[in-house]
């Protein structure tokens, strides 16, 4: 049975020099990936030994026989020695490194760096990780799991971010943790030392990402049936298409209205109970979800999901030959409000 170990487990094992001879990084998420692959090479070797104990071997350009000759080598006039496969999805016949792992050398730290899917579970290489070493799965963060990455990421580097900032960010960015983390870098070096705090206004001025006009606002407009504010925000969205595109802002809006479909069904309507149910960790979460209880009946929100679906729809060409994504989006608003 493989030993399917979690990303901060195996960070603080690599960490203390608990070095074990196979790893299997795999999965959707090359963050993790990336980030347990570069602690390895960080970590297993010195400086000084590198030149002669570290072997880095890319995929495509490489093949089987190759890395397994490496492996078995023998390091020099250091404790181990460090080889890493990156890119490992596009090696041939990977299937064939079972040889070497049935039976690895203690002295060697093989890393199989395997991107966007994971190996045949049907083959051999998988299952003999597991009897000898270490295989994790990186999976893709749901987006409703991005700002508290985002929050718990910031508060290692010690700087504070608002909910709203930190769903600013997920708004706009995703849920690709690379290309987040880069952003969220280069904020940190705008900061000062006395007060590191990223802010609406901070995202605003060096993103591109509208304090004002985001589906933050946007949500929060709608919940409490700010008419005023909601149609500003769909005038703002239809001027500006490029960076409010309309599929985004519906899968956010379904998003939402979906949740909210499901704190109708708890007959425990308490802010404690709904923030378990839909896994937030904020209180600010919910606070949407209490006004709009109050604004959508049952009957209305199953409604509103259906109107979202409708306008998806329409702006992907069904039954929709030349109505534009900003007259639909104002459509779309004045149907869930009224």
């Amino acid at each position: 049975m493989a030993k399917e170990l979690k990303f901060e487990e195996i960070q603080d094992s690599i960490l203390k020099g608990n070095f074990h001879p196979v790893y299997l990084f795999q999965g959707e998420e090359a963050y993790y990936i990336d980030q347990l692959t570069d602690l390895l090479i960080e970590k297993v070797l010195d400086d000084s030994e590198r030149d002669f104990n570290q072997y880095i071997f890319y995929g495509m350009d490489s093949d089987v026989g190759t890395i397994i000759n490496a492996c078995k080598r023998f390091p020099m006039m250091s404790e181990r020695q460090l080889v890493v496969v990156k890119e490992a999805q596009g090696l041939k016949n990977i299937d064939d490194l079972v040889h070497y792992v049935r039976q690895p050398l203690l002295s060697t730290v093989l890393a199989i760096n395997f991107k966007h899917g994971k190996l045949d579970g049907r083959k051999k290489l998988s299952g003999e990780i597991g009897k000898t070493g270490i295989v994790f799965e990186s999976k893709k963060l749901y987006e409703n799991q991005i700002p508290a990455f985002i929050t718990t990421y910031l508060h290692k580097r010690k700087v504070k971010i608002d909910l709203k900032s930190a769903q600013m960010l997920t708004d706009y960015l995703g849920n690709d943790l690379g290309k987040l983390t880069n952003e969220l870098e280069k904020l940190i070096l705008l900061l000062s030392k006395e007060n590191p705090v990223i802010t609406s206004e901070l995202i605003e001025q060096n993103i591109g990402i509208s304090k004002d006009y985001n589906n933050f606002e946007l949500q929060k407009a709608l919940a409490t049936k700010n008419i005023l504010k909601a149609n500003r925000i769909a005038l703002h969205y239809e001027q500006d298409p490029k960076n409010n595109p309309l599929i985004l802002t519906l899968a956010y809006l379904f998003t939402f209205f979906s949740n909210l479909m499901i704190c109708h069904y708890e007959k425990n309507k308490s802010k404690s109970n709904l923030m378990a149910v839909l896994g937030f960790r904020s209180e600010i979460q919910i606070d949407d979800y209490l006004s709009a209880l109050q604004n959508y009946k049952s009957g209305k929100t199953m409604q509103i999901i259906s109107f979202i679906r409708e306008c998806d729809a329409r702006a992907k060409g069904v039954n929709n030959v030349s109505v534009p994504d900003g007259s639909l989006f104002k459509e779309l608003i004045y149907k869930i409000i009224h």
